[in-house]
C-alpha cells in the first residue's frame, strides 16, 4: 500500500490490490464493518438497465459533460474509453501498455488523470482526443480516484485517503475512514456524489458514504443482489464502479466484467 511519512501514517503493507487477479488476499488487520444501528442503511430501486462489455474489468466510471467515461484493469487489457450508455460499447478508446495496470479515473478541468496499481505512475490525457500529456508519480499502490473540483483524492486499498495536488500529484493531507470508530479499509473506485465521497468497498456488495471533512462513514448502500443469478456467467468479478451525473442527478454503478450496468435510485431501508 502507500506510506506517507509526512503526513504521519503508514497505509496497510502488502494489502492485496482490489483490482487484480489469481492472487491470495492477505490477512487485513483493519475491520471492514457493515451497517448497523447507528449508521443508516440504503437499499437501491434499479431506475434502468443497460449492457455492459463483459471484457471490461471495471477500475473507474465517471460522467462529464454529459459522456460516460470508463477505465479497465489488467496488464495488457487496461484502457480508457468513453462508453455509448444505451450499447455499452467503446466509442473510442486508449490503451494502457505494459507493464502497466489501470486503475481509477477522474476528470478535472481539460485534464483525464488515469492512476496505476502498482506502477506508481500516473497519466494525464486531454479528455477531448485522449491525447497523452504527461505522467506523475506517486508512492505505493493506486485504486480509485475522484476529486472534489480543487484537489485529486485517491484510494490505496486501505482506510485511507490522500488528497493530492492536480499538477504535481503531490500529497497535501489524508483522512482516515471509520465507521463507529472502526477502520474501514478495501476502500477502491471512489465518486464525488453530492458533497459526499462514495467509495466501493473491495468484496463488498456495498457502498460507503463518506464525509470527506471527517472520514466518518455516514451511511451504507447496501446492493446486494444487484446483478441477480439470471445475469451471472460465472466470471463475473465484484461491484465497482459508481458515475454521478451531477446535470440530471443520476448514479450509475457495475462491477468488473458485469454484463449489465445500472441506474440506481436509493431509499431508506
Amino acid at each position: 500500500m502507500i506510506a506517507l511519512s509526512a503526513f504521519g501514517f503508514v497505509g496497510l503493507t502488502g494489502a492485496f490490490a482490489g483490482c487484480s487477479e489469481g492472487a491470495p488476499a492477505p490477512a487485513d488487520t483493519s475491520r471492514t464493518v457493515a451497517p448497523g444501528p447507528m449508521t443508516p442503511g440504503y437499499g437501491v430501486d434499479v431506475v434502468a438497465e443497460f449492457p455492459h462489455d463483459t471484457g471490461a474489468f471495471t477500475q473507474g466510471l465517471l460522467w462529464h459533460e454529459g459522456k460516460l467515461f470508463e477505465s479497465t484493469g489488467t496488464v495488457g487489457k487496461s484502457n480508457i474509453r468513453e462508453v455509448a450508455l444505451a450499447s455499452g460499447k467503446a466509442l473510442r478508446q486508449q490503451p494502457l501498455e505494459e507493464p502497466h495496470f489501470g486503475e481509477g479515473i477522474v476528470i478535472l478541468g481539460g485534464t483525464l488523470y488515469q492512476i496505476t496499481w502498482q506502477s506508481g505512475k500516473a497519466f494525464t490525457y486531454d479528455w477531448k482526443t485522449f491525447r497523452r500529456t504527461g505522467e506523475l508519480r506517486y508512492d505505493g499502490e493506486g485504486w480509485g480516484l475522484t476529486t472534489d473540483g480543487t484537489s485529486l483524492i485517491m484510494s490505496n486499498g486501505s482506510n485511507t485517503l490522500i488528497y493530492r495536488d492536480p499538477k504535481t500529484f503531490a500529497a497535501q493531507k489524508a483522512v482516515t475512514v471509520t465507521d463507529r470508530g472502526n477502520m474501514v479499509s478495501q476502500l477502491n473506485e471512489l465518486e464525488w456524489v453530492k458533497g459526499e465521497i462514495w467509495a466501493n468497498v473491495w468484496q463488498k456488495d456495498s457502498i460507503a458514504r463518506i464525509d470527506p471533512a471527517t472520514g466518518k462513514v455516514t451511511g451504507w448502500i447496501d446492493l446486494t443482489g444487484l446483478l441477480p443469478q439470471l445475469d451471472r456467467t460465472g466470471k463475473e468479478d465484484v461491484l465497482n464502479g459508481i458515475a454521478y451525473d451531477a446535470a440530471t442527478d443520476r448514479i450509475h454503478v457495475t462491477g468488473k466484467l458485469w454484463p449489465k450496468l445500472y441506474e440506481i435510485r436509493l431509499k431508506a431501508k
